[in-house]
């Protein structure tokens, strides 16, 4: 279910669930799924909808990761799916839809980070706020989150490409990144660059989060909102953040109960992959007043007239 490995000699096992695991594991990430996609899409639709959302850089960095969301939710489900339907896939197919759910993985921490920054101008430079987060750089800005992203996925797949035989793309894997970009250099550069990103990510969490904290505290109409609000969006960096060190998770837990793999494999891919996804929607999808005013009504598909922001 997730795109990193939990140990060579782990993924290399054949080992397999009952019955009845099978059915509930696949009935929960499915529904998991299909609920947050669902929330997620109204929570698009909105934004498309109205001008005044679709020109705030703030809801177009959370649409851009609400979005993430959805692709990254559906590439997960559908391998999980698969890996207890077939067990094994295709190499060249697994490799696309790791790359692809790799992609908005790593787009996610990023984004949120940039999402501090743009916290911060908000409230400690509000008069310039407009100047400096235009719609035109904000989409710069995540144009540049999708370079940095290319940049660091490319050499695993040339890398492979370059040093693996025809012969390997024909065979069926347990899909993981350990299973299909095996160069032993890859590893490293995977450690190095998460390392890096890991590192990039948190100073710029402590800096702006920690400005806002303060400058939030003496405005005491919005402090407490302003806290929550911080506080929540830090839980779910941290959460998704966790994929740095998902493989690291993973052996620790594996090395203490081999004789749990799967149960483990499948409790972290919900802690790391799903976990952040759901509180995305919770961030501003119900706790802001704008979008709220449009949940109730959307989700439920009522007809009525529309409501002005």
């Amino acid at each position: 279910m997730n795109f990193s490995s939990f140990g060579s000699n782990v993924t290399s096992i054949a080992v397999q669930d009952d019955s009845g695991s099978i059915i509930l594991k696949n009935a929960l990430t499915i529904g998991l799924c299909f609920a947050i996609n669902y929330v997620n899409s109204v929570l698009v639709y909105t934004f498309v909808q109205h001008e005044t959302l679709n020109l705030n850089p703030r809801y177009i960095l959370y649409i851009h990761l609400v979005i993430n969301d959805i692709i990254l939710l559906t590439m997960l489900t559908l391998i999980h799916v698969l890996s207890y339907i077939v067990y094994s896939i295709n190499v060249s197919l697994c490799i696309l839809l790791a790359m692809i759910g790799t992609y908005t993985s790593i787009n996610n921490p990023m984004t949120l980070a940039v999402m501090a920054i743009e916290c911060y101008v908000a409230v400690c430079y509000p008069l310039r706020h407009s100047q400096i987060c235009s719609v035109r750089k904000t989409y710069i800005v995540i144009g540049l989150i999708w370079l940095v992203c290319t940049l660091n996925l490319l050499p695993d797949l040339f890398v492979t490409l370059a040093t693996e035989s025809i012969e390997f793309f024909h065979l069926n894997v347990f899909c993981t990144r350990g299973n299909i970009f095996r160069h032993q250099h890859l590893i490293v550069k995977e450690d190095i660059s998460n390392a890096v990103l890991l590192v990039a990510v948190w100073l710029t969490l402590l800096y702006t989060y920690f400005k806002v904290l303060f400058a939030a505290q003496s405005v005491a109409s919005d402090a407490k909102k302003a806290r929550n609000t911080i506080l929540l969006q830090s839980f779910q960096l941290v959460l998704s953040m966790l994929i740095y060190v998902k493989r690291e998770i993973g052996d620790g837990l594996i090395c203490l109960f081999p004789e749990s793999v799967m149960a483990i494999r499948f409790g972290v891919a919900l802690l790391v992959n799903i976990l952040p996804r759901l509180i995305t929607p919770l961030v501003y999808g119900i706790r802001d007043k704008t979008f709220r005013k449009y949940l109730k009504r959307y989700l439920l598909c009522r007809k009525g007239n529309k409501v002005a922001i």
